[in-house]
């Protein structure tokens, strides 16, 4: 009797394990590969998460990484340079990219008619209605009461990419604004003929100005490299403003003409002036110096004439009549009345016919 508990202790430690089937031993070792695979799909999904976190800038940019909205860096240190860099993929961090030397364009047509895609890239005119249809036709006043169509289109840098990007919601649409408003501003303090034909060049750099002037009040961290304006009168008045344009030509060769004309009048009375005033001078010159040789040779007759005034002029008077009378054949010499009785001669100036010439 006190043999069988202790046997029964016995039996009950040395009963063996009941062996699993086939079956539970399969999905046991299928449960083991399918964690592991899952502990590598997870693995690998953690280093794929993480590596898309690396991402690239390019030489011509700058970058920033943002932290659940924040931040990361402070001043120009958060500005990242150009290469490879890393942070946490999304939604953890968040990176933008700042093309600070690549320009950007922005293009204003608040004063233009409307066109589709194709017609802007050809640069083509739509066909025009009998009236402008302003809820379809933009425009712009003209500082004398015209009306014209105006674009522009503005190309500019990012010059401070913190502010740019950080001081606004949206810079781009502050560039926007600030060209349309340049365009319509300047547009009212100039004359249409202006604006059309005369001082193109000038309307546009108003339009420059004035943009860039608008950027620097809000301090939208861009500078303005280029504006480019195109002017165009109202396609309703397409030939009326040709007829302007063709009468103004029409006046300006005639005042070209004229001053033409002007100039060569001027210059030939200009010239004649100078030939009368140097004949002029030279015979005045001439004149001085005869008066001045006479003078001289009178001053030196003057003490002859002193000494014996008669005989000085009895001489002058021989020489004088000899030179005048050179080459006269005959000279007839009128004998001086004496004692104040005249003398009178009577001359027959008839001569005898010459005879006929016989063989």
């Amino acid at each position: 009797m006190s043999d069988h508990p202790h046997s029964h202790d016995e039996h009950e430690h040395t009963t063996p394990e009941t062996p699993m089937d086939a079956g539970s031993q399969a999905l046991a070792e299928a449960l083991r590969s399918s964690f592991a695979i899952v502990k590598f799909a997870m693995v690998a999904l953690v280093l794929v998460f993480l590596a898309s976190g690396f991402f690239t800038v390019g030489p011509q940019e700058r970058a920033v990484i943002l932290r659940f909205g924040k931040l990361v860096g402070e001043g120009d240190k958060a500005l990242l340079g150009a290469g490879l860099h890393w942070s946490f993929p999304y939604p953890i961090d968040e990176y933008k990219k700042i093309p600070i030397t690549e320009i950007q364009t922005i293009k204003s047509s608040v004063g233009w008619f409307a066109q589709t895609p194709e017609q802007e890239v050809l640069d083509q005119i739509p066909p025009t209605g009998s009236s402008l249809n302003p809820a379809v036709d933009g425009y712009v006043l003209t500082g004398d009461g015209n009306i014209i169509h105006a674009k522009a289109t503005l190309r500019y840098r990012i010059s401070d990419p913190m502010r740019y990007i950080f001081s606004f919601t949206s810079a781009s649409n502050l560039v926007q604004n600030a060209l349309d408003n340049a365009l319509l501003s300047t547009a009212a303090r100039f004359k249409v003929d202006d604006i059309l034909y005369h001082d193109i060049a000038g309307f546009r750099e108003a339009v420059r100005h004035r943009t860039a002037e608008l950027l620097d009040a809000e301090k939208a961290g861009v500078t303005v490299e280029q504006c480019v304006v195109d002017s165009l009168a109202p396609r309703q008045l397409k030939d009326a403003f040709a007829n302007v344009l063709k009468a103004e030509l029409t006046r300006d060769q005639l005042i070209q003409k004229a001053h033409t004309y002007e100039n060569q009048v001027t210059n030939q009375a200009s010239a004649n002036a100078a030939s009368i005033i140097n004949m002029a001078e030279t015979e005045s010159t001439n004149l001085v110096q005869s008066i001045a040789a006479d003078a001289g040779r009178f001053n030196q007759l003057l003490p002859q004439y002193e000494t014996n005034a008669n005989l000085l002029v009895q001489q002058y008077l021989t020489e004088t009549m000899g030179r005048v009378l050179a080459n006269v054949q005959e000279k007839f010499v009128e004998p001086t009345a004496s004692g104040g009785i005249s003398i009178e001669n009577r001359i027959m100036l008839n001569r005898e016919p010459p005879k006929k010439k016989t063989e």
